[in-house]
């Protein structure tokens, strides 16, 4: 195959409100979007970053342009994770090489993946953090949802107050909360226990990163899924003995390519899988969609934080997300 053309793009997405987690109010994301050419055909891929690790926008442009040669050069996928590091960069080359790859064969990323057809998606949908009486009422405006998350501060009597809230108001859901790193292992036995009292079924997170050691031979009733301690395929075989799943997001680990082998990692060491998202438009839910095929838990609600979001755009409709072919990854030839 002959060299390609990389365009790169940056976009500043508003949401439609601020939208709180512990230690963090967000009221927009930036992201960079990757178009790679090949004189026919063109594959697209958003990256957000990982705003925790400094991978914002002068970061990742700063990936992108020391590699710009060998990503003009047409790597493979492999190839990929060889030339640029872990992060939002290198997830918005790698779901555009994906892309092209499946235009190039005729097929949809599905099938270039080894799966089979997707299936709609249920998914968390996400309340940031407030008063538990605001959280409660947002819990009912999801009224189609199945499954909810809920944003912790750390603040663990007011916590406990909110998921209380949220539990009154939605019996109904599988409810699972996010920490976010906003506590401390001393008062985890609390809070686990005021979780399992109200039915919850996932505890993301509850520590900080680097804290991970302290969750060494610790026995909880709700299983505790780790994302900001696990990164890259690198830190899956770490989490064992310290959590029951795995979120994998694509713009921490770098891509689809190395989601799907985070994903497989985690399967072979008996830990669940979870696929989660930073905030994002449609192109960015989709290559996530492809891993979530595969997962026990899916948090793909990213698009519905904005103001507007991408045209074609996922669908979401009874608590599930579909990413149809229109979104991304199509097999479709595009002519320029």
């Amino acid at each position: 195959m002959g060299r390609l053309a990389l365009d790169v793009a940056v976009e500043t997405l508003r949401l439609a409100q601020p939208f709180r987690i512990s230690g963090y109010v967000f009221t927009h994301s930036d992201v960079v979007v990757v178009t790679l050419h090949d004189g026919e055909l063109k594959g697209r891929g958003e990256g957000g970053g990982v705003y925790y690790l400094g991978d914002d926008v002068p970061h990742m442009l700063s990936e992108i342009g020391a590699a710009r040669a060998a990503i003009e050069d047409n790597p493979t996928r492999d190839e990929l994770r060889s030339i640029m590091p872990p992060g939002g960069a290198r997830n918005a080359v790698d779901c555009a090489l994906w892309e092209l790859e499946a235009l190039r064969a005729g097929m949809p990323v599905w099938q270039l993946a080894g799966q089979s057809a997707p299936k709609p998606l249920c998914t968390t949908f996400t309340l940031g953090a407030d008063d538990p009486e605001v959280m409660a009422k947002g819990a009912l405006a999801y009224r189609d949802a199945r499954s909810i998350k809920v944003k912790l501060t750390g603040d663990i009597d007011l916590d406990i107050a909110r998921v209380k809230a949220i539990r009154a108001a939605r019996p109904d859901v599988w409810l699972g909360v996010d920490g976010n790193q906003g506590f401390v292992i001393d008062v985890l036995d609390r809070l686990v226990a005021a979780l399992e009292e109200q039915d919850v079924s996932l505890l993301e997170q509850p520590l900080a990163r680097g804290r991970e050691a302290d969750l060494d031979g610790y026995n909880s009733k709700v299983p505790i899924a780790g994302d900001e301690s696990l990164l890259t395929i690198e830190d899956v075989a770490g989490a064992v003995g310290r959590f029951d799943v795995v979120n994998i997001k694509l713009d921490k680990c770098g891509g689809l390519t190395e989601g799907l082998m985070m994903a497989a990692d985690a399967r072979r060491l008996g830990l669940g899988v979870m696929v989660g998202n930073m905030v994002g438009t449609s192109l960015a839910m989709a290559p996530a969609f492809v891993l979530g095929q595969g997962c026990d838990i899916v948090d793909l609600d990213g698009p519905t934080f904005l103001a507007e979001d991408r045209k074609p755009s996922v669908h979401y409709e009874a608590g599930t997300i579909t990413a149809g072919p229109e979104v991304w990854g199509s097999g479709k030839v595009i002519v320029e």
